[in-house]
């Protein structure tokens, strides 16, 4: 499990604990309030519901961290490597980065994105079939 603390360029490694849990109100607050409390920040988080379970996605700063507190909490977690990138926030930016990936054969298991209006960057989490290719990728 990889661990980074900034977006930058073109893509980065970095670690995905994805996190199932019931569906109930509150379950977001639990988690966040846990990591927050060991000073643990959430850098991405993507939460998913069905049913009566969810699953939550979080890239954090400090993953050993996350692993205590999600571990003292007893809250059910796995770790995965994800790819971090910024794209610039125009129109077209995304289609020509996985149109990339796409070309070298890399599949795209889970993918989000965010941005504010206004800015320059849009910040994105994807998890991959090849995570070494896709980080060299520009």
């Amino acid at each position: 499990m990889l661990d980074s603390n900034s977006f930058a360029g073109a893509g980065k490694r970095s670690g995905l604990i994805p996190l199932s849990h019931e569906n109930l109100p509150g379950m977001l607050a639990s988690i966040a309030r846990v990591l927050g409390n060991e000073k643990v920040n959430i850098l991405s988080c993507l939460t998913m519901t069905s049913g009566t379970t969810g699953t939550t996605h979080l890239v954090v700063d400090n993953v050993e961290k996350a692993r205590k507190a999600l571990a003292n909490a007893r809250l059910p977690y796995t770790e995965a490597d994800v790819l971090r990138l910024e794209l610039p926030n125009t129109p077209g930016a995304l289609a020509k980065f996985v149109g990339k990936l796409a070309q070298e054969d890399i599949n795209i298991t889970l993918g989000y994105q965010t941005s504010t209006k206004g800015s320059r960057k849009a910040s994105f989490v994807l998890a991959v079939s090849d995570l070494e290719k896709a980080a060299s990728i520009r």
